[in-house]
């Protein structure tokens, strides 16, 4: 299983992350399909997600 990152945490390599679920389950959010991926920079913090603000968790795309 890959490693997740949470919002807030910073990225511990350059890379695209996608997104990989919210932290908070119950979050009713209808628009994930957005949040797919991100670019990241080495340092760069993960960041919530767009349409809700939630925060989310992030793996390394393949």
């Amino acid at each position: 299983m890959a490693e997740r990152y949470k919002t807030g945490e910073k990225a511990p390599e350059s890379g695209t992350y996608e997104f990989d679920g919210l932290v908070n389950e119950s979050s009713d959010n209808n628009d994930l399909g957005k949040e797919n991926h991100i670019d990241r920079g080495s340092g760069d913090t993960f960041p919530p997600t767009r349409s809700n603000k939630d925060e989310a968790y992030w793996k390394k795309s393949d």
